[in-house]
């Protein structure tokens, strides 16, 4: 369960970026759920691997290198995905970011279990 509903986020995720950055193109829901598949299977396996690689120069740029591989993360789900299309390097940088901040920011209310929680507010000392 949890895992569906964290390729259901994002999906929700994408579908976001497609509509806020000019140079993503999306197909539908159908390529938005292949999209969402797809890009967690190249962070699980791809991502992990380059990341090793480019090493030291993320050491270098003190990590925002990675910014440029989640960029070609999304730009490599695009050329798998029929109906989703990232144009250039600007628009794979910015929806790699939008990407980012809405997976977290609703991966935030999901538990590890999968389910939804409710936030409670913290009582004051």
């Amino acid at each position: 369960m949890g895992f569906l509903l964290r390729v259901l986020i994002n999906a929700a995720a994408i579908w976001v970026a497609a509509s806020l950055i000019p140079g993503i193109d999306l197909g539908g829901l159908g390529p938005a759920l292949l999209a969402a598949l797809v890009l967690g299977v190249i962070n699980a396996i791809v991502r992990p691997i380059l990341i090793f690689l480019t090493l030291p120069i993320t050491l270098v740029t003190l990590g925002l290198f990675i910014f440029v591989l989640n960029a070609f993360c999304l730009w490599l789900t695009s050329r798998l995905v029929p109906g989703f299309e990232v144009h250039g390097f600007g628009a794979a940088f910015l929806g790699a970011l939008v990407i980012s901040a809405v997976s977290w920011i609703l991966t935030a209310f999901v538990s590890d279990t999968g389910r939804w929680r409710r936030i409670e507010p913290r009582e004051r000392i």
